[in-house]
């Protein structure tokens, strides 16, 4: 039976004085920005609202259970997690089993704000992640869009509210402490609005008002039973299709509530967010640190199947906890000394194999930098870059039956170094070979700038760069003096200029330099820049010859020249690296 439950501003009052609660089996809020925008939009419009699935708590078992906080202040690097409460004693709680993400959505939008990161900037920049909280325009067109939205909802910051004089943003956090009628009124013409412009404005916002503090929109039904494994089954029941929640948040649920004696949930998205702030910044998600413990504790399958949480293998998965953990770190302090990040490491999976290799080894904490194990690390970058420049893709279909595979292949080697050859002959067995045919060769030469594959690929081509300084993809020649316009400003034809302006943003004019000397160099074309940075002849003809520059042109005219030359250079380098060789010449590569 369903019941009442009130308002949104009574909900969201709960949800303030902790009476509505997270359990522990609950994933994160995974909403982005526009979701709230658009569920605020639904309810303006009078579409149905949902139901809810509440578990209550009593006074005499509360104490007993973990329970999480919904999160206000969404920031995407610092405070995206839902916050852990303190053992509730001697308090009854309602528990949300179904509803967490629109409750979590309308606590931000009338509460609280969002960060999310801006495009082109690195994790680690305070300002990529500017504070936003929810408007509601006042002054929008009363005609949907052609989504179907009626009302414009926006989370923005205060420069871009400033920057907007078309629009009357109104902060919908300010409505829940808002009288409505004669002071709502009196409040818009303090803000200077008059005529159509006013009773169009009242309008919206008394509708703003009525949804938010008199509607009862919130209904939902009560589970009253205080066991653990019939909420857990009701709550797998639930969101067993996979479309609503991920399955790999699901199994999260099954071993947060498995695990004895470290929290399971505080453990892996800890460590999540660790993994991520290593060097200039990765993207790695719970799937990512799920199916490495699964791989890493030997559990029979890595596959996401609900066979493999058992009570048995999340008891060896926590009894093993702090040696995954270690090695998951040391892997991903490995591949940022191979200057890989969140944008140019194109498949998470490869490093899972490396992992595991890490982790029965027993790698210490000075792996990643001491000289003894410089052979090793060479090895497995050779192997790493081969893995993930593949156009075909490695670390797609069949990931599962793979990893198993190759972490049989790791299991049965003595540890003693990375088992390069077994790797690739296992992997060639299942149709994910690491020779790379002529065609093939031909394509990576035309690799784009964007190209994840593109940074891996230099540091496979120039392995003497030393990568655990902050480098960039650069331009040899820079793209800004490639524009259509410019190239026939200086005399080259239409084709030529469309020709050159493909050309300047793929492989041969493309190399690795330090991020501060690129953003010196910028628009210098090279002769001219390599003038200043490299004055001494022979400094600057061994800086030409281990880049594979050549003869450097001083102008635009001699590009063409350079290109070809250059294009095909690499092209003979690539086929030493990675046509089909021998084994050893894999562990050679990044030496």
């Amino acid at each position: 039976m369903y019941k009442p439950g009130g308002t949104i501003a009574e909900a969201l009052s709960r949800i303030q004085t902790k009476s509505y609660v997270l359990p522990a089996i609950q994933r994160e809020f995974v909403w982005k920005p526009e979701q709230i925008e658009r569920l605020f939009d639904s309810l303006m419009q009078g579409y149905p609202f949902g139901t809810f699935l509440f578990w209550k708590v009593e006074v005499a078992t509360s104490a007993k259970f973990k329970f999480y906080d919904f999160v206000l202040n969404y920031h995407q690097r610092d405070a995206a997690h839902c916050p852990e409460l303190p053992t509730l004693h001697h308090q009854s709680v309602t528990a949300v089993l179904d509803g967490q993400q629109r409750l979590t959505a309308l606590n931000i939008g009338l509460r609280g704000s969002m960060a999310i990161k801006q495009p082109n900037k690195w994790w680690n920049n305070p300002d990529a992640f500017p504070v936003r909280t929810l408007r509601l325009d006042l002054l929008s067109a009363p005609s949907p869009d052609e989504d179907g939205a009626r009302y414009r909802f926006k989370f923005l910051d205060e420069g871009q509210v400033a920057r907007d004089e078309s629009a009357h943003w109104f902060k919908v956090p300010d409505i829940l402490g808002m009288d409505d009628g004669p002071a709502m009124l009196t409040a818009l013409m303090e803000r200077g609005l008059q005529g159509d412009a006013l009773q169009r404005a009242y309008a919206i916002l008394d509708r703003l008002h009525r949804v938010v503090n008199s509607h009862n929109l919130i209904n939902y039904y009560e589970e009253e039973t205080q066991d653990l494994e019939r909420v857990l089954n009701i709550f797998i029941r639930l969101n067993s299709g996979g479309t609503v929640l991920s399955y790999s948040d699901l199994l999260l649920s099954i071993a947060v509530a498995q695990w004895k004696q470290v929290d399971a949930r505080a453990e892996i998205h800890k460590l999540v967010d660790e993994l991520n702030r290593i060097g200039t910044g990765f993207a790695l998600s719970q799937d990512f640190v799920l199916k490495a413990g699964l791989m890493l504790a030997d559990i029979a399958s890595v596959g996401f199947k609900v066979e493999n949480f058992t009570t048995a293998n999340m008891l060896a998965l926590e009894s093993n906890w702090l040696a995954i953990r270690s090695a998951l770190v040391r892997t991903v302090e490995l591949a940022a000394s191979f200057g890989l990040n969140g944008q140019t490491l194109k498949a998470d999976s490869s490093l899972l194999p490396i992992a595991y290799y890490l982790y029965k080894r027993g790698a210490p904490s000075n792996y990643v930098t001491h000289s003894q194990y410089a052979d090793d690390r060479g090895a497995i970058r050779g192997w790493l870059v081969r893995s993930i420049v593949k156009a075909s893709g490695i670390w797609g279909s069949g990931l599962d039956t793979l990893l198993t595979a190759l972490r049989e292949v790791i299991q049965s080697s003595d540890g003693s170094a990375f088992p390069v050859e077994q790797l690739r002959q296992a992997m060639s067995q299942r149709g994910k070979s690491l020779a790379f045919e002529p065609a093939e060769i031909e394509d990576l030469l035309h690799l784009e700038y964007g190209d994840k594959r593109t940074f891996p690929l230099l540091s496979l081509l120039f392995p003497f760069v030393d990568l655990r300084n902050q480098f960039h993809v650069d331009h040899v020649f820079p793209i800004s003096r490639f524009t259509a316009a410019k190239l026939q400003r200086q005399g080259f034809s239409g084709a030529q200029s469309e020709v050159m302006g493909r050309q300047v943003d793929t492989l041969p004019n493309l190399q690795l330099l330090e991020g501060a000397i690129n953003n010196e160099k910028r628009a210098s074309l090279p002769a001219a820049w390599l003038a200043v940075h490299l004055p001494d002849p022979v400094s600057k003809q061994h800086y030409l010859t281990k880049h594979e520059l050549g003869d450097m042109p001083a102008d635009l005219e001699g590009f063409e020249s350079f290109y070809s030359a250059r294009r095909d250079r690499l092209r003979i380098k690539l086929n030493e690296l990675l046509g089909s060789q021998p084994a050893a010449s894999l562990s050679a590569v990044a030496q």
